[in-house]
Parts: structure tokens; C-alpha cells; sequence
């Protein structure tokens, strides 16, 4: 059995359920350690409803300078907070974390098992904001794989499509992308490094402005970086992949946003993994103030760690996000359709 840290347990248990048998399972234990989850949730709801009054005051987020530093500064604690936890050094088993991470994310809306992959579908909540976030055992890595659009560089396809084409039960989209003509022609290219089956397409791109590369590896495993040198990526041996800016959590530490990036209320699509190696697929609507208005990157971070997801990667986003389980689109694309991209993720039965 694998052992991963006891801080889990005030990470992940539903103030709800501290009120049940589990807690006076760890109580003495958490008690000993002292764990302010309490005040660490208070500290988040205050500042989300004080960020939420400010969009009823104006009819849009418009704050200045130091408002800005001042909540930027919150969130930064926040997830120092979130993240000392995480590094306790009490274990528990995989079957106890197991029930850690369903207790947190409620009961599943959809599931999916076979002898290859196990998929269980939430919805996911937050304040202004709602979505969906898949949890995977791969059992075998090859049901990961990244489509691209009509199985050709230079097309794209939706997210739904590339699901029925290649037969998967889940989709959501992939990697950033760009368009160049061509001999009079339009081509949708993904930015940065894409691999798929083990192989580079289109050659190797060294990073650059926070550019990553994520994807599994032949374990099905996480693996995500900058990589500025062919032979950093390769000796990972990355069996499919994407990139795009910017990497949330790494090695369980939030990490720090880019400026550029910062305080913007998006439609959000993200990778991640949890401590015992399960990976997720998330998708966040945005832009419509009836349903979802979106999230922004720090709160996304505050929402994953306290999940205990321990790494986690922003995706293309905006009118790209799409979530796709069993032929349906769950999500809301802020489009009003889905928008063809370059690349999706696909989870194959």
C-alpha cells in the first residue's frame, strides 16, 4: 500500500464530516498537529465574497492597484497555509486517502469502469463559478491519448467529434494553438511540444515565456515541465502530451502566477494528479454571468490544493474549454458551441 500524508486528512474531509467517525479516528492526532483548517476556509470564503460584493457594486471586477496587491497578498497566504499542510509527515493508507478524495468531491454525476480505465465524473463549485472534473485510474496508460484535429497537423476538430471518432468515453480540449496561411490555405498548429504515441510532432520547441509541456508517461504518471533541451523531455519518456502557460502546482507548492496571467475571471481547462498517481480532467465555464463567470487562476489553486490534487497544469482555455463524457457536452462553452481545436485529450474504454 502506498502511504501519503496524514495533512490530507484536514486538506480533504468536509468540515461536515469532522463532525463524524473519521474525525475522532485522527482527532487526537490532529489535534496534536493543530491544523487551522477552519480559519485557513474562513480566510477563503471572506475573501471571495468580498471579491463577489465588489462585482455587484460595479457590474464587473474593476479594482485598482492596491486592491489588486492586497488580494494577490491573501491568496498568498492562503496557499502557504494550504501548502505546510500537505508536507506533514503522518501516513495514512491509499483506501483511507481514497475516501478522503470522494468525501471532498461528493458523489459522482457519472461513471465509467473497464479492465483498462476507471472514470468518475463530479461537478465542481465555487463561488461564481461552476464546472466539471473528471478523476482517472489509468489501469492502462494507452487509453491517454491526444488527438489531433481530424488526426492531421494543421486541421481542427471539436472535442466532441474527436470522441466519437476515436471511440473515447471522455474528451476535454487540449494545448494552445495558432493559425498561419499557407499557400493560400489556413493551418491550426499547436504551440509548443506535442507527443503523441511517444513521438514529437512536428520536432522539438524549446520553452519560452512560461511555456510547459504535460502529459503521462509509459506509467501513466503525471510528467509536466519547462524543457528547454530535446533530451530533457525525452529521457521522461513522455508517451502523449500537450503545452500551454501556465503551470499551476508543482510537487505539491502552488506556484507563483505570471503578472500577465493574474486576477482574470476565465474559462479554465486543466490537468492535475492527485497523491496516490489518479489524474484529473477539469473544465470551468466562464463569460456568462447567468451560469459561470469564471475563475481565476489563484482561486483555481486554492480549490485544487485544497482537493489535494499535488500538481496541476493550465490548459487552453476561454471559448476552447469543452468537457465531453460518454458522446455528451456537459459544459457550457462560452461560445455557445464548441470551438475546433487543435488538440484534444481523449480517454479511450
Amino acid at each position: 500500500m502506498r502511504i501519503i500524508n496524514i495533512f490530507f486528512i484536514s486538506l480533504l474531509i468536509p468540515l461536515s464530516s469532522l463532525l463524524g467517525g473519521i474525525y475522532y479516528t485522527f482527532q487526537g492526532c490532529a489535534n496534536m498537529m493543530q491544523i487551522p483548517l477552519k480559519e485557513i476556509v474562513s480566510s477563503t470564503e471572506q475573501l471571495q465574497h468580498e471579491i463577489l460584493n465588489i462585482e455587484k457594486e460595479t457590474g464587473f471586477i474593476k479594482l485598482n492597484a492596491v486592491e489588486l496587491e492586497r488580494l494577490q497578498h491573501e491568496n498568498e497566504l492562503v496557499l502557504k497555509e494550504l501548502t505546510q499542510k500537505t508536507w506533514s509527515q503522518k501516513n495514512m493508507s491509499d483506501e483511507i486517502y481514497e475516501k478522503l478524495i470522494m468525501d471532498r468531491l461528493g458523489m459522482p454525476i457519472g461513471e465509467y469502469s473497464s479492465g483498462r480505465v476507471q472514470i468518475e465524473v463530479f461537478e465542481l463549485k465555487g463561488l461564481g463559478y461552476r464546472g466539471y472534473i473528471a478523476k482517472l485510474k489509468l489501469f492502462d496508460p494507452a487509453v491517454f491519448q491526444i488527438a489531433l484535429g481530424k488526426d492531421t497537423l494543421g486541421e481542427s476538430e471539436i472535442t466532441s467529434a474527436a470522441v466519437k471518432r476515436t471511440g473515447a468515453i471522455l474528451g476535454i480540449n487540449g494545448g494552445g494553438f495558432y493559425s498561419i496561411m499557407q499557400d493560400r490555405r489556413q493551418y491550426i498548429l499547436p504551440i509548443g511540444n506535442t507527443v503523441i504515441n511517444g513521438k514529437l510532432i512536428g520536432g522539438f520547441k524549446p520553452s519560452h515565456n512560461d511555456l510547459f509541456f504535460a502529459g503521462v508517461d509509459s506509467t501513466g504518471e503525471l510528467l509536466g515541465d519547462v524543457f528547454y533541451e530535446k533530451n530533457e523531455l525525452l529521457k521522461l519518456k513522455p508517451v502523449a502530451g500537450v503545452s500551454f502557460v501556465p503551470a499551476l502546482i508543482k510537487n505539491r507548492k502552488p506556484l507563483p502566477i505570471p503578472v500577465k496571467w493574474r486576477n482574470q475571471k476565465q474559462p479554465r481547462t486543466i490537468i492535475g494528479e492527485y497523491g496516490n498517481d489518479d489524474l484529473i480532467l477539469a473544465v470551468v465555464d466562464g463569460r456568462q454571468a447567468d451560469w459561470s463567470s469564471g475563475v481565476t487562476l489563484e482561486d483555481l489553486q486554492i480549490k485544487l490544493t485544497e482537493f489535494g490534487v499535488i500538481e496541476a497544469y493550465n490548459l487552453d482555455g476561454g471559448g476552447s474549454s469543452s468537457f465531453v463524457f460518454e458522446g455528451n457536452v456537459l459544459n457550457r462553452p462560452s461560445d455557445g458551441k464548441e470551438r475546433p481545436v487543435a488538440t484534444n485529450i481523449v480517454i479511450l474504454p
